[in-house]
Parts: structure tokens; sequence; C-alpha cells
């Protein structure tokens, strides 16, 4: 399971692919079984240029009875900003924002390497 995600170009905040629109909570991002339609809306997220940076796929992992980021650098970027923890989306609290502090996974997901590697 995959998600999509980039950064606002206005503010920079972190954002997440729901369905053609960038939602700011990963509770709503859209999540891809699906290989081939994760990368049809990564390519068309690519094209917003004036909208998102780098967007790119992550991997994600069931936590708590819902799904959180498998990689932790993507867990703080979902949870952001790390400066404490009552700023961000963190002090709005919830089963999300609680399964998000849950999760455990491995050091980076596939969709970070990917993008790495291309630059």
């Amino acid at each position: 399971m995959r998600a999509l995600t980039g950064n606002r170009l206005a503010d920079g905040e972190t954002v997440f692919w729901r369905k053609g629109q960038w939602v700011e909570r990963f509770a709503e991002a859209e999540l891809f079984a699906d290989d081939q339609a994760a990368e049809t809306a990564e390519a068309k997220a690519k094209s917003e240029l004036t909208v998102v940076v780098d967007p790119y796929l992550i991997d994600v992992i069931e936590s708590e009875g819902l799904w959180a980021p498998l990689s932790f650098r993507e867990r703080i970027r979902a949870l952001g900003p790390s400066n404490h923890p009552q700023h961000g989306k963190q002090a709005l609290g919830g089963e999300d924002i609680a399964a998000l502090q849950q999760a455990h996974g491995a050091a980076r997901s596939t969709g970070r390497v990917a993008l790495i590697k291309r630059k």
C-alpha cells in the first residue's frame, strides 16, 4: 500500500494526495494498492509545478488499526512540525495522530529511496 506526498509550494506544508486534490492530514490521504494507479497519480502531481514540490510515493503500514507511513521520516512529516508536541498536526490529536505516533517500521520507504536516487 502506498500514498502520495509532497510539500505545498505556497507555505511548505506537508500535503497528501486525495483524488486529484492535496489534503493536509495523512488520515485523509488516498491509499493505493495498485502500482499503476499510484504512478499515474504521481505523474499528474508532478505536472502541478506551481502547487507542490517533489511529489513522491511513500510506503504505508497498518498501525493501531489505521494506516501510517512506513518510514520514520515520513511519520515525522505527517505529524509536523516536530519542534514541539503541541505544534502542528500532532497538536490536533485523534486516533489517526496516535496511530502515526505509535507506528514502527523501516528507516526508509522505497518511495523516498527512489526520490534520492533520481536526484
